[in-house]
Parts: structure tokens; sequence; C-alpha cells
């Protein structure tokens, strides 16, 4: 694999005259995740459940009647919704009318209720994950939450603000160019190799996986 300088004089080299720091995603710190409220959390999870495979800018548009519908995304409110509660959404022409994404709302209220339980807060948990095992934390929001699987989990963590690299279709092709998978990445292991290389060049560079992850993935296209 190549070193973190490579990649960034990579970048700097083909964005000639650009400013790269400005191009790079802002995450949070620990405390700026932990003063976040669970409410926030949930919210966040829910739009990026709801924003797949649908336009963001019609979901965006109606999220203000989510807040509503959704007790403004109290996960202890939520949790006691009934199933007659949840089918009577169906009805709310003013949300998307979907009713697996619909029930993935209670569904992922009571993992955050579960793990705040644990943690203090489910801000605490997220913010408390260490970087180097970010696979990881994708791996337990799917199994214990629910429309968090394939892309989405990561998504939402950079929604939030929670550093994590994203495998968009260009890191994807970067990775294949140094030879580091040779398809995309979705067993364990190689899901655990792609980890292994962006803790490296975290060593490396001191970098943020989300910068490194930006900049990965201008190094293709070229």
């Amino acid at each position: 694999m190549k070193s973190f300088n490579w990649l960034y004089e990579h970048v700097a080299a083909h964005k000639a005259g650009q400013d790269i720091e400005a191009l790079l995603p802002q995450v949070k710190s620990v405390d700026e995740l932990k003063g976040i409220g669970d409410d926030r959390f949930l919210s966040e999870m829910s739009l990026r459940v709801f924003r797949a495979g649908i336009k963001h800018s019609v979901v965006n548009a109606k999220w203000p009647a989510f807040e509503l519908a959704f007790f403004g995304f109290d996960p202890e409110k939520i949790i006691l919704m009934s199933d007659d509660q949840l089918e009577n959404l169906m009805q709310n022409d003013q949300i998307i009318r979907h009713w697996g994404k619909i029930k993935s709302v209670r569904a992922n209220a009571l993992m955050v209720t579960e793990l705040a339980a644990q943690h203090g807060s489910f801000a605490n948990f997220i913010a408390d994950w260490p970087v180097t095992d970010l696979v990881g934390l994708w791996a337990l929001l799917k199994k214990q939450g629910q429309q968090l699987g394939g892309k989405s989990g990561a998504y939402f963590l950079r929604q939030i603000g929670k550093d994590t690299f994203l495998l968009t279709d260009d890191v994807v092709a970067a990775l294949k160019a140094q030879d580091i998978i040779d398809k995309s990445p979705t067993s364990k292991r190689d899901l655990q190799i792609v980890q292994n290389c962006f803790n490296q060049w975290q060593q490396e560079s001191g970098r943020p996986m989300a910068h490194i992850s930006r900049l990965l993935s201008y190094t293709v296209g070229w």
C-alpha cells in the first residue's frame, strides 16, 4: 500500500491551486459528540434510513413532519409506540410512507435506549468507540439496529460528525488500484483488511479517518 505522504502529494499535484484542506470533511471531537442529545442521534439515524434510495431533497423537505410524527425522536417515547400507532403513520401523507423504514425507527430507538443504559447515553457510546475499529461499529449497528446495513451505518456516523471512513465507489476503486482488495469489501475479513490500512495511514499522518478517506477518493479518476 502507498504511504499517506504519497496520497497527499498525489492529490496536491492533481488539485494544484486548490485549498485541499477546505475539501476535507468536518468531524466532531469526542466532547462535541457527547454534547449531542440522543434524540438528535436517532433523528440523524432515521434521516439516513429514509434517504436510502430516495432523493435527499425530498426527504429533507419532509423531515419537519417526521419530527412531529415521531415525538421529536425522543427514544423513550418512541419505544412505547404501539403497532397501531406505527400503522397509523402509514396514513400520514406528510411523511414518506414506507412500512419497513417506519418500523425501523422504533427498533432503532430501542437500540439507542439499551446502549444509553449501558454507557450513560448513546452519545457516549458512539463518541467513545475507537476509530481503529470502525468496521466493528458498523457491524454492531447493523446487528442491533434495523435498516443500518450496507453503507447506511457509516453514512449515519458521518452525518452526525463521528470520524469514519466511507467505502464510496471512488474509495473502493482506490483500494483496488493499490491491490489492497480485489472486490468491494463486504466480508468481515475484507473489511478488517481495509480497517488495518486506514489504521496505518492514521498512524503515519495523525489525520482523522474522514480526511484519509476523502483524500483516497481523490486519487482515482484522473
